[in-house]
């Protein structure tokens, strides 16, 4: 069955497209949650240099907190980093080095006003960065990517996971279709795209940067290292809260080293299926090889018989 959001909803809106990159852009990397190999951000910057870009890493990107050793550098550092880079004019994209965890504690600490009035930016990096995909959407009403992070293991090991990022930041209109995922839920929806790692997904419920509601939308959500009774417990907080009422539809990307994985999709149906709206699993999405990019903020159709994500339009410009 298809559903639509009623008429007093808000729906989750399209957000503006910033303009693809082409050979020569400047591509600044940052580091706004956890710690970087030295190592791996040296063979991520060689790919950005094949495809002809030219990257800047921010001054703090190698940076460790004195005392909390999963921190890339002080929050206020890491925060002064990714601003600049979003408000330097010569930067064409933002991409992060990594996750790990910290976005929480910088987000706040940026000047969203100066950020807006810089106008947008190309914007890459998934799991604990589902929190700045939030805060973008929200405070500068952007369209971002999902995808593979310039020191993350999938970006230098996977050439199907780059390969489809480079398509998606440089010939957009080339993946109108995400496909191969399987029908945990039949139907069809249309909807704006949003989502990202689920646990952050719920820790952010309340926070000034997030989203009240994913009514109207088409949630993409996924997740590393979480025990079955974790992911029970992130669902039903956001059904719970109500974040979930209304939603149009839900495909489910990788739940690398969750589990046990034989939980999973019971887990799946009993949280989502009584929503009443397609959902579309295994769609490629994530922590996992070679995952997929896929941008939030772009309408689209979610097909949970053909196991597809169809966008209406390419994801930049």
């Amino acid at each position: 069955m298809s559903r639509t959001p009623d008429s007093g909803s808000a729906p989750v809106p399209e957000l503006r497209r910033p303009a693809r990159l082409a050979p020569g852009a400047r591509v600044a990397v940052v580091a706004p949650s956890g710690t970087v190999p030295a190592e791996r951000l040296e063979s991520g910057l060689d790919i950005l240099r094949g495809w002809g870009l030219e990257p800047r890493v921010a001054p703090h990107v190698l940076d460790r907190h004195g005392e909390f050793g999963y921190l890339a550098g002080n929050d206020a550092d890491r925060a002064a980093d990714f601003e600049s880079a979003w408000c330097d004019p010569a930067v064409d994209a933002v991409i992060c080095a990594r996750g790990g965890y910290g976005v929480q504690r910088m987000v706040d600490l940026l000047d969203w006003e100066a950020m807006r009035a810089a106008g947008p930016k190309v914007f890459v990096g998934f799991s604990d960065i589902t929190t700045l995909h939030e805060a973008i959407a929200n405070r500068l009403g952007l369209v971002t990517l999902h995808g593979p992070m310039a020191a993350g293991v999938d970006f230098l090991h996977s050439a199907r996971a780059r390969d489809h990022l480079h398509t998606t930041l440089f010939h957009p209109e080339s993946v109108p279709v995400l496909g191969g995922g399987k029908t945990l839920v039949p139907g069809r929806a249309s909807g704006v795209t949003l989502g990202g790692c689920l646990a952050l997904l719920a820790a952010d419920l309340g926070a000034p940067t997030a989203r009240p509601s994913a009514a109207g939308g088409l949630l993409l959500i996924e997740d590393v290292g979480e025990e079955t009774y974790r992911l029970d417990r992130y669902l039903t907080q956001l059904l719970r809260s109500g974040w979930l009422d209304q939603v149009a539809g839900i495909a489910l990307g990788s739940w690398q080293d969750c589990g046990p994985e034989p939980e999973l999709r019971p887990l799946f149906l009993d949280r989502l299926g009584g929503l009443g709206v397609p959902v579309v699993e295994e769609l490629g999405f994530g922590h996992c090889a070679d995952a997929l990019t896929v941008p939030f903020g772009v309408a689209a159709e979610l097909d949970a018989y053909e196991g597809t994500l169809r966008l209406r339009e390419p994801a930049l410009l």
